[in-house]
């Protein structure tokens, strides 16, 4: 908190709101990225292929 109380005291041109910059100075109100919502589909959707992955392992180890 006190580096970004530092960092608001020597920007040279002062934001509108001094909130908003402590928020996004300190990452709480990082916007979301379209990619970023992409990308945790894409994830879950790893995921559920590595489950079904390791159970289809599973069951060729125990018919052999």
């Amino acid at each position: 908190l006190s580096a970004a109380l530092v960092a608001l005291y020597e920007e040279p041109e002062k934001p509108n709101s001094a909130l908003d910059f402590l928020k996004h100075h300190l990452g709480a109100s990082a916007p979301e990225n379209p990619e970023l919502g992409a990308l945790r589909l894409e994830v879950a959707e790893m995921k559920r292929k590595y489950e079904a992955v390791l159970e289809e392992n599973k069951n060729l180890k125990t018919k052999v």
